[in-house]
């Protein structure tokens, strides 16, 4: 009877680390995936000679990528979204275009949980895509 109730409290205590760790690893996940698509149309765009684009609305949480590639975030964090200023004044839609030479409009995106969040730089001059932890307090 001891080593049941023993087997049951570890299981417990288990589930409830696991539990605790899901959001966390929901946002990181998708921080990740977002991260790779913005690098995989920089990586068309170069490889096809031709400019490429991703798209991000905020609000829905829809993203599209070059050759009919799409998703959605979680409807659980909050997107924050800064792309072209030229295709996004007064809407929610960030665009991320990039050019043959490697090179982008620049711009970046945030993506908050609670406390937690990630920050994806994309640098317009080389068209870098960086991935990184940032603090939620952060302007």
């Amino acid at each position: 009877m001891v080593v049941v109730a023993l087997i049951a409290a570890m299981t417990a205590l288990v589930a409830g680390v696991v539990n605790a760790g899901l959001p966390g690893a929901q946002l990181r996940g998708a921080a990740r995936e977002l991260a790779a698509q913005l690098r995989y149309a920089r990586a068309q765009a170069i490889a096809s000679g031709e400019p490429q684009q991703l798209t991000l609305d905020a609000a829905t949480r829809e993203w599209k990528a070059p050759r009919e590639r799409k998703g959605q975030l979680p409807q659980a964090i909050e997107v924050i979204a800064v792309g072209a200023r030229d295709a996004t004044a007064g809407s929610t839609v960030a665009t991320y275009r990039f050019f043959p030479d490697g090179a982008s409009t620049g711009g970046h995106v945030r993506l908050r949980r609670g406390d937690a969040e990630w920050r994806i730089d994309v640098a317009w001059l080389t068209g870098e895509v960086e991935l990184k932890r940032a603090n939620g307090d952060e302007p």
